[in-house]
């Protein structure tokens, strides 16, 4: 089911109802029954992944805490890791590695068949499996307590706003919220709706209506040259950025209307003047993670200007794998990892105040964001090559660089009257993102919007409106992190 689709649009409301007029003490089953419908509704044969996952990882945490023998509880701890990882390893990961070996094998003369199994990757398997192995975790360590009653864990695992693309929740801010009783408030529920409608406009009005020319350049790269390739790398740096955080925009106005807080994921991002500043604004749950459970473990910074170095790289290689079972995602990774050693090393040679916001450092950071983005996109490494190699090609002649362009988009059919004006509206729109992403930097949008009179206020959100349904009429088209 997604968020986009007319089934939530029917789900929500029911939801919403049934969960404020039953007793307080009954609404984390409304929950947990509409988590497991929400889940099933995409394949009910998955739904066993899920709960062997949650029933793994519950009983490994009473067991752990039921013992004082730190090696039983390393034991437990192991067991349950093992697990979860081996089920996302199986049907994520089989594959690819399989074919990396083929292949490795087959450049070295050695003659072996390929073995891959035909299987479909379960949605969100990776958001719930670093949900539930967080927990573990914890547990082990002392960190909170493990949660006794079954279903309102199971809630917690599989709640539905975050349960297939995040945000990925720590277990002392949801867990507790699934095991308490809450009670409505109208400022929460109207904020969670501004959310709601934010989040459908970056994810509809935007995301969904360049996606066209996107998927047009890079499912055929080698078709076009100069100009195609250009536009469609910088439309995909806000695509990826408005499917990703319109979802968790949506995720955390669908929670507040069940007095819910899910944690902020993004933070205007494409204002970062730093690599690093980036990584704090992007994808903050995974990026937080990631820092807690594997950098911070290796040793972080703590052992040595070398050791850092290394632990950045390999939490960043891993974070690219999480990303993909591909070597794009991959590399993906690498790059950024290598990109924040670089940036600490000349930071550290020219004593660089990386406190001090520069458009240039911006304009540099989002330089860099945006052409790593391509390793991302591009279906395989040598697309993302051709890409790189051949985006600028004409562009020192500003009138052909652009007319060729313009006959590259005629001849794959994008150039009637139709698909030109949804273009410039969307474009209009990223204008808007881009203001609203400023002017969070100091204060929330909404708090700016509260204080200007009624008319233009209703005004601005009948616009909003208006180019959610605008756009709506294009079709329907999945989350880009579903795929992780």
């Amino acid at each position: 089911m997604l968020f986009n689709s007319n089934a939530f649009y029917v789900f929500l409301p029911i939801v919403f109802a049934v969960y404020w007029i039953i007793p307080a003490k009954y609404r984390w089953g409304v929950l947990f029954i509409s988590s497991y419908y929400f889940y099933m509704s995409w394949n009910v044969k998955y739904v066993t992944l899920i709960l062997t996952t949650t029933l793994v990882s519950y009983g490994a945490a009473l067991l752990m805490e039921r013992t004082e023998s730190r090696t039983k509880r390393k034991l437990c701890m192991a067991a349950a890791l093992l697990i979860s990882f081996g089920l996302l390893f199986f049907f994520k990961y089989f594959n690819f590695l399989s074919k990396s070996v083929t292949d490795l094998l087959q450049n070295l003369a050695i003659p072996v068949h390929e073995t891959t199994l035909n299987l479909m990757l379960p949605v969100g398997i990776s958001f719930y499996t670093f949900q539930t192995l967080s927990y573990v975790i914890d547990v082990y360590k002392g960190e909170t307590k493990a949660c006794r009653h079954l279903g309102k864990y199971a809630t917690f695992i599989a709640f539905f706003p975050q349960l297939v693309a995040g945000p990925i929740e720590r277990t002392r801010n949801l867990l507790p919220q699934i095991e308490g009783e809450h009670t409505f408030h109208t400022e929460k529920g109207i904020h969670g709706a501004k959310m709601i409608a934010w989040g459908f406009f970056k994810k509809i009005a935007i995301a969904d209506t360049i996606a066209v020319y996107v998927d047009t350049v890079y499912n055929a790269a080698e078709n076009f040259v100069g100009f195609p390739l250009l536009l469609a790398t910088v439309l995909f740096t806000f695509q990826i950025y408005c499917d990703f955080s319109g979802y968790s925009d949506i995720a955390v106005g669908t929670a507040e209307l069940l007095d819910i807080d899910l944690m902020t994921n993004f933070r205007s991002p494409y204002f970062s003047a730093s690599i690093q500043e980036f990584w704090s604004r992007w994808h903050i749950s995974l990026s937080t993670w990631f820092r807690d459970y594997v950098y911070i473990p290796l040793g972080g910074n703590r052992k040595g200007k070398w050791r850092t170095r290394i632990n950045l790289l390999i939490t960043f290689l891993v974070s690219g794998l999480w990303h993909g079972a591909n070597w794009t995602y991959v590399l993906w990774g690498g790059i950024h990892g290598l990109g924040q050693i670089l940036e600490r090393e000349w930071n550290r040679i020219f004593h660089v105040d990386t406190k001090k916001k520069t458009w240039l450092r911006i304009g540099l950071t989002f330089l860099f964001v945006s052409i790593t983005w391509i390793f991302f996109r591009a279906n395989t490494i040598s697309d993302a090559g051709y890409v790189l190699t051949h985006m600028f090609d004409g562009i020192m002649n500003p009138v052909a660089y652009l007319e060729d362009g313009y006959h590259a988009f005629q001849g794959a059919g994008m150039t009637q009257a139709s698909g030109v004006m949804t273009l410039c509206i969307s474009l209009v729109c990223i204008l808007i993102l881009l203001i609203h992403d400023y002017l969070e930097l100091t204060k929330s949008i909404w708090e700016r919007l509260g204080a200007l009179k009624k008319p233009l206020r209703y005004a601005l959100y009948f616009l909003l409106l208006f180019a959610i349904l605008y756009s709506r009429q294009l079709g329907e088209y999945e989350f880009v992190y579903f795929q992780f």
